[in-house]
């Protein structure tokens, strides 16, 4: 069974949340939706999505400030604006924001679900070619669970190795949130599980210490960031 692809929605105007929200769910999307921009950076950091759908002019939070903190997290995760600001300065405002997209209001929902559907395909072409990531002078090979230091005899991970480190590598240098990880890898979030990752994390350490440039650190009540020092 293929898994749904989730979008995140930021939108205020509940009507229009509503649309979109039922709209793309009968097009096999899961949806999360969100009233304002603090409430979605809060769903966005805990869960796994495909996809950002944000209004600008939003209350608390403004979709500016959310893609920026949302990129400061993930560089790769395709993000779509929408916004009633229709002059030229506005929407080279919004790619200069690094998104990939902007559709005016009022637009067609049609036309939308096509947009998403084209940068879904990008996305997920790019994903399927990286599976070979540089950790300072490691080599992680996601596809054969592989990870090498020079020319030393390869160490090959558990499949929750591997899974948890290809999260962390895919996320460099930012803070991953425990939530998220134990969600992506253990699919729940439990004391149980909790107390499982930590020992996974142990052991990546172990086996990252190879290169002592590389860190694994743990952010206290936050979660892990992996990081490397050239």
């Amino acid at each position: 069974m293929e898994t749904k692809r989730k979008i995140l929605i930021a939108e205020d105007d509940a009507n229009l949340g509503k649309v979109l929200s039922s709209y793309l769910t009968a097009k096999g999307f899961d949806i999360t939706l969100c009233e304002n921009g603090e409430q979605a950076y809060n769903k966005f950091i805990k869960e796994d999505y495909s996809l950002c759908l944000l209004d600008i002019m939003m209350p608390i939070k403004d979709g500016y400030t959310l893609s920026a903190e949302i990129r400061n997290r993930d560089k790769n995760i395709p993000i779509i604006f929408m916004s009633v600001k229709s002059l030229e300065d506005d929407v080279l405002k919004g790619f200069q924001m690094d998104v990939d997209d902007y559709v005016i209001k009022p637009f067609s929902i049609e036309e939308l679900l096509m947009r998403i559907q084209a940068i879904l395909r990008r996305s997920s072409k790019q994903e399927e070619e990286v599976h070979i990531y540089s950790i300072g002078k490691l080599m992680f090979d996601s596809n054969r669970q592989l990870l090498s230091y020079k020319k030393n005899k390869p160490i090959k991970l558990t499949s929750k190795e591997s899974a948890l480190l290809l999260v962390l590598c895919k996320k460099m240098g930012t803070i991953v949130n425990r939530a998220y990880i134990l969600n992506k890898v253990w699919e729940n979030n439990n004391y149980y599980n909790a107390r499982s990752m930590d020992v996974y994390i142990n052991k990546l350490r172990k086996y990252l210490s190879e290169d002592p440039n590389v860190s694994l650190i743990n952010v206290h009540g936050v979660g892990f960031k992996l990081t490397s020092r050239k």
